[in-house]
């Protein structure tokens, strides 16, 4: 991990947006799994009450997390959790459906702002001088693909902070979402999604939720559809074909995002659970937080930082969940319903967006039989 202590401001700024990437390169996993490869008894039948464009996930029981040898340490080791029942979004929020809630409410993201170094300065050491204003200006990360193989240990060889970035421009102030209204909204941050799920009366899922949603109903398999990444050849996900991070073949039909729904959805009904963008979730990252589960570390102190990252002490960061079309086979294998990551809340990427849950009403009658 580069250290902080000699990097400049701008990557001091990103350093938490960046570990949405950072992870090892993996050796190509094996297709098994060592949990029970069981359905998962559900808790609440669905409602008569449908929500218009979010499918009923049903609650119970499962197996969160993987003992998978090839799995990330953060997904380690699994653990039988217990979600409620709760409607979500089918598909991830898209731009369409972001831009008609700023232009009812004229809301301005973090990425369009000017950075705050108050703020900015609880996530870095403590001593770190002010920098010069002329570089505390709004922008984003995005991902820029170097033209040849790099070194896959130096993230910043292809994550650059790019002045003008934003959701209405993904890639820079030239680029534009024109003819990507159905593309995931990016360059989100934490802040901004809590506040359209306010305006439509939602709220952000919990990693636990999301997980089991994303699981479809069965325990123990290695991606939201089976044990194999490409059953019988088919690309179920948007992901990176290639050798990433130069090297983007897109055979999936795709180089970046993908619209919504375009691949098959699981089987609650749920679309791009896993690729396309990473999605996320409300609770602060804990590397450690399914050890915490399972008694094999200590309860994480409530009176200090809620994160804890060992690579990013100074991060205050959420989980998010999915992978995206950046993870590929030789690097950051996260396109599995246990995969999980830390992003900074204060901060988005052009590869983050989010989808959204909602609460059964109370008292509403229940139907039976299934």
């Amino acid at each position: 991990m580069i250290s902080l202590a000699k990097t400049t401001f701008l990557f001091l700024i990103t350093l938490s947006a960046f570990l949405v990437i950072s992870c090892n390169s993996s050796q190509e996993a094996k297709e098994q799994t060592t949990e029970n490869e069981a359905k998962i008894n559900f808790s609440t039948p669905e409602p008569p009450q449908k929500e218009p464009g979010m499918a009923w996930i049903p609650g119970g029981k499962f197996t969160m997390g993987t003992n998978e040898a090839d799995a990330y340490p953060a997904e380690k080791p699994a653990v039988e959790v217990e979600v409620s029942a709760f409607w979500m979004d089918t598909h991830e929020v898209t731009n369409a459906e972001f831009a008609k809630f700023v232009e009812a409410t004229g809301y301005i993201t973090v990425a369009e702002r000017k950075p705050d170094w108050e703020e900015l300065k609880k996530q870095v050491p403590p001593g770190t001088p002010k920098p010069d204003d002329s570089v505390l200006v709004p922008g984003s990360m995005v991902f820029s693909p170097p033209p040849s193989a790099v070194p896959t240990n130096d993230i910043t060889l292809w994550w650059k902070w790019v002045n003008g970035a934003n959701w209405r421009h993904p890639d820079g102030p030239e680029s534009s979402i024109e003819g990507k209204d159905n593309h995931p909204v990016v360059h989100i941050a934490f802040e901004d999604a809590e506040t359209y799920a306010k305006w439509v009366g939602k709220r952000l899922p919990t990693e636990f939720e999301w997980e089991f949603a994303a699981r479809g109903g069965v325990n123990g398999k290695r991606f939201a559809w089976g044990d194999e990444l490409h059953p019988s050849g088919q690309y179920l996900a948007n992901t990176f074909q290639g050798v990433f991070p130069h090297q983007n073949e897109g055979t999936d039909g795709f180089i970046g995002s993908s619209p919504v729904a375009t691949f098959a959805p699981n089987s609650f009904g749920l679309y791009d659970m896993i690729g396309n963008v990473w999605e996320l979730t409300n609770d602060w990252y804990d590397f450690l937080k399914l050890a915490r589960i399972a008694g094999q570390a200590p309860k994480l102190d409530a009176g200090m930082n809620p994160c804890y990252n060992p690579d990013n002490p100074y991060a205050m960061e959420h989980v998010i969940k999915g992978g995206s079309f950046l993870c590929a086979e030789n690097y950051c294998v996260n396109y599995r319903p246990s995969a999980r990551q830390g992003t900074s809340f204060d901060s988005g990427t052009s590869n983050v967006g989010f989808r959204l849950v909602k609460d059964p009403e109370r008292g509403v009658a229940i139907r039976s039989g299934q």
